[in-house]
């Protein structure tokens, strides 16, 4: 990869054969994820020539920018700075998803690359993993399958509580929180929701309604997030917030790990504050790295009963897959005006 005018690299296609790409008029889109099949003849119907490399390293990915005029990511390739500064003829960035905490936006601003997200793709995938998860909660489904399996019989034990009549919380009302939302039109529960960076956002939602997150904190039995991890939202959930919620409160966290201070929700948790906590994301989401501190946390938190968990999969499903890639052809077709 010296030559960086010539560049002339293997990459893998879906159906396992190789392509060799060499210097041509087709603009180049790096594509660094695995990817439904609609994305790549979507880019090519566009014009474009897609190099698939969906186990690309970020070393690599460093190497090979400037030959390309896109790349499309996931939560592997951080976009940085120095990554869009080294893609010299870099017109976009788009991202599998909604998160925009691992690219650098003021830099890709200043550079004039367009940063492309595609959270309608995955959007009812992450509200229906939220809803699942809670009635696995409410319902003591994974503790139940878990004493089955062991032929554990204990009927009282994993007696339930039904979602009727609660009050529903939901911080952040985007595209998923309003998705989540919807789930819950016809559930007979009180829906509260709150967003700081929108007004009259839930008109079409007339079971909504529009409050505070103090009143959320006050009257919520549920609270369900779905807000992006920025320096305001970072560890937004801690002991200070619990302590202000409803004695016993539920918590929902699929948008991302960060947003809470893990060691505050154990503490919570223990002292009975949280009756339940349902989690897809964490604050470190690579086991193999854990520091002697981090496993000492998550076994503790591991351990817990009231709790459901799963890894970071909640837009993660077939259907999912392939919106996405419908969503970023759509975005990248009409911004850049194509036919």
């Amino acid at each position: 990869m010296r030559d960086k005018d010539n560049i002339c690299a293997c990459f893998i296609e879906p159906t396992g054969r190789k392509q060799l790409i060499s210097k041509h008029n087709m603009k180049k889109v790096l594509v660094t994820d695995y990817v439904h099949s609609s994305l790549l003849s979507g880019f090519r119907n566009l014009g474009y020539h897609p190099v698939y490399a969906p186990e690309i390293k970020l070393e690599t990915v460093h190497e090979v920018i400037p030959a390309f005029h896109g790349v499309v990511i996931n939560t592997r390739i951080r976009t940085d700075r120095a990554l869009l500064e080294k893609g010299v003829q870099l017109e976009f960035v788009a991202r599998l998803g909604s998160g925009k905490d691992i690219i650098d936006l003021p830099a890709a601003a200043e550079l004039g690359v367009e940063v492309i997200t595609s959270p309608e793709g995955n959007r009812n995938a992450v509200a229906e993993h939220a809803m699942g998860m809670l009635l696995c909660l409410a319902n003591q489904i994974c503790t139940g399958n878990r004493e089955v399996r062991d032929l554990y019989w204990n009927r009282e034990k994993n007696r339930g509580f039904e979602l009727e009549g609660k009050t529903i919380g939901i911080v952040g009302f985007g595209n998923t929180g309003s998705t989540f939302a919807g789930k819950f039109e016809n559930w007979r529960t009180s829906v509260l929701a709150y967003d700081k960076y929108k007004e009259r956002y839930a008109e079409d939602y007339r079971f909504v309604k529009e409050t505070s997150l103090e009143e959320i904190q006050d009257k919520a039995d549920i609270i369900s997030f779905h807000v992006p991890l920025t320096e305001e939202t970072r560890r937004m959930v801690d002991a200070g917030f619990i302590s202000k919620c409803r004695m016993g409160v539920i918590l929902v966290n699929t948008s991302r790990g960060k947003i809470m201070d893990e060691d505050a929700l154990i503490e919570g948790l223990e002292a009975g504050r949280i009756g339940g906590l349902c989690m897809d994301v964490f604050a470190n989401e690579a086991p193999h790295s854990y520091s002697g501190e981090e496993k000492k946390r998550y076994k503790r938190l591991f351990s817990m009963d009231r709790t459901v968990f799963s890894p970071h999969v909640a837009g993660w499903t077939t259907e999912s897959k392939r919106k996405i890639a419908e969503t970023i052809i759509q975005k990248v077709k009409s911004h850049f005006s194509l036919q």
